[in-house]
Order: C-alpha cells, then sequence, then structure tokens
C-alpha cells in the first residue's frame, strides 16, 4: 500500500483495524515463545497497539515502527509517555521508558536498530499489506533480525474474490513459504467470521484467525 492509504487512515480516525483492548491471544501464546522476562521484542506497523503496553507490563523493552507519526504521538499520550523526537538516519525516533518508537517506512529500518531484538510479535502487519509488499517484508525481516529471532504471528484467510484487502487474507500455505527455512508451528486457528458486519456483508462463509510460533 501507498504511504499515503495509511496517512489519511490515520489522519480521518479510519482505524477499524486497531483493537482498543488488544488481541485476545496475545496473553494466551506468548509464553508459547518461551523469552527471557527482559527480551526486546520488535512490533512492526505497530500504530498504537495496546498490545506494545502488554508487553511492556510483561518486563520486555519495546521497539515499534510505524509509518505513522499521528499514530504514535498518540500512543505516547494515552499512555501518558513522555518522549522526544529525534532524527534517526532515514527515520525519527522517540525514546520513552521502555520504549524505542520508530516514525517511518519499515523498509528503511536497519539491522543496528534492531540488533538486541530477540522476538517479533506481528498482529497486523503481514496482512496489512499486498502479496509482493509482504515477500518484500519478510525478506527484510528475515535480513535485519539477529540470529535466534522469535515470532508470534497472527494472519486472517478469507476468500479475497469476495473481498479485497486490508487486511488481506494469508493462506497456511504462504505462512509456510514465505518462512521456508524457519520453524513455523500453527499455535490456534478459530473462525471469527461471527459479528465481522464488513466480512459478512461481503458474503464470506468464513473467516478464519490463525496464530503462528516461527523461529528463525
Amino acid at each position: 500500500m501507498e504511504a499515503a492509504f495509511w496517512h489519511r487512515r490515520w489522519q480521518n480516525n479510519d482505524i477499524g483495524f486497531h483493537q482498543p483492548d488488544g488481541h485476545r491471544w496475545l496473553p494466551r501464546h506468548w509464553p508459547a515463545l518461551s523469552l527471557p522476562p527482559d527480551a526486546p521484542v520488535l512490533v512492526p506497523l505497530c500504530g498504537k497497539s495496546v498490545d506494545m503496553h502488554w508487553l511492556r507490563r510483561q518486563s520486555h523493552p519495546v521497539v515499534g515502527v510505524e509509518l505513522s507519526r499521528a499514530a504514535l504521538d498518540s500512543f505516547l499520550d494515552e499512555h501518558r509517555l513522555t518522549a522526544s523526537w529525534q532524527s534517526a538516519g532515514d527515520l525519527e525516533v522517540a525514546r520513552a521508558p521502555g520504549y524505542t518508537l520508530y516514525c517511518g517506512d519499515v523498509f528503511l529500518l536497519n539491522a543496528e536498530a534492531v540488533s538486541h531484538v530477540q522476538a517479533v510479535y506481528d498482529r497486523a502487519a503481514l496482512i496489512a499489506l499486498p502479496p509482493p509488499m509482504r515477500e518484500r517484508y519478510v525478506a527484510h525481516l528475515r535480513t535485519i533480525l539477529p540470529a535466534g529471532w522469535r515470532m508470534l504471528l497472527v494472519t486472517l484467510e478469507y476468500d479475497q474474490s469476495k473481498m479485497d484487502g486490508p487486511p488481506f487474507s494469508v493462506s497456511a500455505n504462504e505462512v509456510q513459504r514465505l518462512f521456508h527455512g524457519c520453524t513455523v508451528r500453527q499455535l490456534e486457528v478459530e473462525d471469527v467470521l461471527s459479528g465481522q458486519a464488513r466480512f459478512e456483508e461481503a458474503g464470506l462463509e468464513a473467516l478464519r484467525e490463525r496464530a503462528w510460533l516461527i523461529e528463525g
């Protein structure tokens, strides 16, 4: 997606993808990563996700990267965090106790910025990207992350001939292909169509959400 698309979504507060109560699976499946309590975690395309606050409450230093400055400023305000913005190469960065938040294109995030990261939490990044960008996104993460990383990934799968994204449909086969060479394990799958008005109105018969544990 073009950057302007996401800037408009945040400017217009068209952020149906934001989950104000956090994702129900995060507390359930995070222990599967078997991380030390102080392991730094990368949250790509983080928006103002309250899941970052949950991760911080588990003692994890959080590294977020997000295109929209408005989203990051909102996160800082809502959690009463004081931070000043500084230049960080091609990105801007705000640092607050326990948080390092980068503003800019995720593809400009470099290995130095994530050299200490041990895990990734991707609830809404992969599914926000069309197919060519998904390939590039996963390849970029696998290039910059240090060896031994682990990821909790959440995906959606549906009949995309009836409705286009974002969020985009990412099949189980695609996850296996994108992360070829990694250890990939499905943790849970659930049909979550009921109550999802946009998807129901499109005539979908199923909307599968999956949680994955991936080890690089």
